[in-house]
């Protein structure tokens, strides 16, 4: 299996450095070839701007949707997007690891997401009309491809329960797993989330080790989040609401997992 670890942390000596690195071992040491896009060390470009279009012509007004499609159909991406996108194309599986810094994804690696998924590439993909609208939500280029969060989180587990004062961490993940992953067709799996992570002794550690490298040999085989499909009939279309008899009486997150 290929597998592609997008990792964003600035400390290599970090927890989040020392899981990467255990990472990498474990999924080499089964077989698996392995890529990492290290967004720290890359000095990766966070911003979307005109300078994301080889040919962007001066005093243009820039529309970033429109420039994106037109650099993705006309080649004329910078390198470093076109690389990540081929990385994506090749991985047959992604994880994302990063820690969560004001309940989301550190900027930069919202900006790799803002910039590498480009118009054609991870939306704006697919027919339009009165029985479906586009290939998203379950489908799209990046489908039968599967996903996975590894995130850490200095608070306590409690914290992000059903009750706890951050909210459950299952909503707070959402519009990653359910958008960012989701949307373009990764079959999402259940995310590996590290709490207090000021609290790691080296037997927790290891306990942690032990755990994620369970998580890490089951990549293939780990039944992923059971999102509802956008086209498959549970969503009325153009409207892309629920169905009036499922989930009735219910709204939020949860209505959109079967």
């Amino acid at each position: 299996m290929n597998v592609l670890l997008v990792y964003a942390h600035p400390e290599p000596r970090s927890l989040n450095g020392s899981l990467k690195d255990f990472s990498i071992r474990r999924l080499e040491a089964a077989g698996h070839a392995v890529q990492v896009s290290d967004l720290y060390a890359m000095d990766w470009k966070a911003s979307l701007d005109v300078h994301d279009s080889l040919d962007h012509e001066d005093g243009v007004r820039f529309d970033p949707s429109l420039a994106s499609r037109h650099a993705f159909e006309r080649g004329t991406q910078t390198g470093d997007i076109t690389r990540e996108q081929e990385k994506l194309r090749w991985a047959d599986t992604l994880i994302l690891q990063f820690p969560l810094w004001w309940f989301s994804m550190p900027a930069i690696l919202k900006g790799w997401v803002e910039r590498v998924y480009a118009y054609g590439f991870a939306y704006g993909v697919g027919e339009h009309s009165d029985a479906r609208w586009g290939d998203r939500y379950g489908e799209g280029s990046l489908a039968g491809k599967r996903a996975m969060l590894i995130v850490t989180t200095g608070g306590w587990e409690s914290h992000y329960g059903p009750r706890g004062i951050n909210g459950p961490m299952e909503d707070l993940l959402f519009p990653i797993h359910h958008g960012i992953l989701y949307y373009p067709g990764f079959d999402v799996l259940p995310p590996f989330v590290i709490h207090r992570t000021g609290r790691i002794d080296a037997a927790r550690y290891a306990r942690i080790e032990d755990e994620l490298g369970q998580r890490l040999d089951t990549l293939a085989t780990t039944a992923p989040i059971a999102f509802r499909p956008q086209n498959a009939g549970d969503y009325a279309i153009p409207e892309l609401t629920l169905r009036d008899d499922i989930a009735p009486g219910r709204s939020g997150f949860a209505v959109h997992v079967a």
